[in-house]
């Protein structure tokens, strides 16, 4: 059972609540309806709208909005089957439904208006579904909402282990089908409307407690879920046709170890660094040097192996040269200390030319044609074949990076939870009382940052492999491109500090959503800016959050997360206990 916030309270608009269930109800068949039928007149328009009786692009989106704001409000008329998908009661799963597939079909008709040339363009279709898709959603603000105390879920429904197992296989499968779909999404505006549908599909459900009802059996069965989740990773690169999707998600999983690396800087520590992707391109030059790039200085080439002990090794140097004088600093001193060695290195790399200092980088030109990696005689620049099923270059350096991850999230959870962890818990929560209480501050801190300046360098040596050049434009402290330190930073803080999957989640958003609205041009970093100032008022213990981090931002009967063990591996102890 979990706490959830069940008191109902006046709805926004006074319908009565017969009237507006009803409402509801058929707006959402209304809007199903109207996907059915053309949109536009054009097929210029992304998405081909201009089918009858075959729903394409963003129609289907507005189709699955509405079938789900339908399903959830015949779940309210107690139809039996459907329950289950709203163990919490109430009727905000239905209210944040209504939204998303309102604000799909209203960007679509608006989008159709402004590419096209007015909103001459739209078609019969179109009108009816801006008005129908406007319906479910006035229905919905005249239903009771739940809010305030609080009140236990009541008790689900004894299930065999096998179903439990089930359960959460299927979760994750829904949840690879979703993050597929959305990054196999060719057009901006087609990405937006997905945006929009899971954003709030996904506060929907929360309220409606399926999330609370998955992270119970997930922490039940922490085995099934890590393998599951494992699997679901794996088998990514082989539903994807166009490799160019698959460099995506390597570039993910790049991004997220290097936030999972900064985590224990950042999250567990309590450090603020904000020239963490110095330690990601240290990582990354070391690599490129010594693995037999025709424009290395170095004329040696190190198996796979050797160059991730030598970028890991050559990271660990760096991070306790730069940590053993500043991290006696504190807080904002500490932070433009680290912004420093950031920049510095940057510059560095670029100076080192031969003209400005000694010829180790090739300066701005970088150093370009690092080889493919070959482990064990399977060549990761060829196309391979195995069991029938195709593997791609990049879909090789997936898998490889998947494991790679896999091992920084083992480091992490075996950290966190060892004696050392607990006593980085206690110098974030009060450095001055975990010193009275005899820990080293000083050592603590200092073996944090190289662990995590380490972790960075292992994911740089597989960056340099995946990227064929290293230039040192590619760390920047902030851009509109990530990984640089503002975007690792913000990965940390958006997903949530001091957790697994917190990162691993924020580095993935942080990564696609730039990758597929590059139309946007400079006006990402003010979209981005809005987005973390909206997530600081509304949710500053990040999306993905401990129990120790809820208690600190909300009061106890404005929780949403269950009453269970942490998840993730994720350190909550007293002081007392570090």
């Amino acid at each position: 059972m979990s706490t959830q916030k069940t008191t109902e309270v006046t709805p926004v608009i006074p319908l009565g609540h017969t009237v507006a269930r009803a409402l509801t109800a058929a707006g959402a068949v209304l809007t199903v309806a109207s996907t059915f039928f053309p949109w536009t007149w054009t097929a210029a328009f992304p998405g081909d709208l201009t089918v009858t009786g075959y729903p394409g692009g963003l129609q289907v989106l507005t189709l699955t909005g509405a079938l789900l704001t339908l399903v959830y409000i015949l779940a309210g008329y107690g139809i039996r089957g459907l329950g289950w998908l709203n163990p919490a009661g109430g009727n905000t799963a239905v209210l944040f439904f209504a939204i998303g597939t309102f604000a799909t079909t209203w960007f679509t008709a608006m989008a159709i208006a402004v590419e096209l040339g007015g909103v001459i363009n739209l078609e019969p279709g179109g009108y009816v579904a801006v008005i129908a898709s406007a319906v479910p959603l006035f229905g919905a603000l005249g239903l009771p909402r739940s809010t305030g105390t609080a009140k236990r879920l009541p008790a689900p429904r004894t299930l065999p282990t096998w179903a439990e197992i089930l359960l959460i296989v299927a979760g994750f499968g829904v949840g690879l089908y979703i993050f597929t779909y959305g990054i196999a999404t060719e057009d901006p505006e087609l990405f937006v409307g997905y945006m929009f549908l899971v954003a709030f599909g996904v506060l929907a459900v929360m309220k409606a407690g399926l999330i609370a009802r998955l992270s119970a059996l997930t922490a039940k069965h922490r085995s099934v879920t890590l393998g599951a989740a494992f699997a679901a990773a794996a088998v990514f690169p082989l539903t994807q046709s166009n490799d160019q999707y698959t460099l995506v998600g390597v570039n993910i999983l790049i991004f997220a170890t290097v936030a999972l690396g900064l985590n224990i800087v950042v999250g567990l520590a309590g450090l603020l660094d904000l020239g963490y992707v110095a330690f990601l391109g240290v990582g990354a030059y070391t690599a490129a040097l010594v693995s037999g790039s025709t424009a290395s200085v170095f004329d040696v080439q190190f198996p796979f192996w050797a160059a991730v002990l030598a970028g890991a090794l050559a990271s660990l140097v760096f991070g306790v040269l730069i940590g053993a004088p500043t991290l006696r600093l504190r807080g904002d001193y500490l932070a433009i200390v680290t912004l420093g060695f950031g920049e510095i290195f940057r510059i560095a790399m670029g100076n080192l030319d031969g003209v400005s200092g000694p010829q180790i980088t090739n300066g701005p030109n970088g150093i370009p044609n690092i080889p493919d990696l070959v482990i064990l005689g399977y060549d990761f620049g060829e196309t391979h074949t195995v069991g029938g099923l195709s593997i791609p270059p990049f879909a090789s350096y997936f898998l490889l990076m998947l494991l790679v991850t896999a091992l920084v999230v083992l480091v992490f959870s075996r950290a966190g939870n060892s004696r050392i962890g607990r006593a980085w818990v206690a110098i974030r929560e009060d450095e001055t009382a975990a010193t009275a209480m005899g820990i080293n501050g000083f050592r603590v801190k200092l073996i944090a940052f190289a662990l995590g300046a380490t972790l960075a360098g292992v994911a740089g040596t597989v960056q340099a492999h995946v990227t064929y050049t290293v230039v040192p434009e590619q760390y920047f402290f902030a851009g509109p491109v990530p990984p640089n330190s503002a975007f690792l930073l913000a990965a940390v803080i958006l997903g949530g500090m001091g957790t697994i999957s917190g990162p691993l989640l924020g580095a993935s958003l942080l990564y696609l959503i730039p990758a597929k609205l590059q139309f946007l041009a400079d006006f990402q970093l003010l979209f981005f800016g809005l987005a973390l100032i909206l997530l600081m008022r509304f949710r500053p213990e990040g999306l993905i959050a401990d129990r120790r981090k809820q208690l600190e931002f909300h009061e106890t009967g404005q929780l949403d997360v269950p009453e269970q063990r942490l998840p993730d591996g994720a350190v909550g102890v007293t002081k007392a206990e570090a």
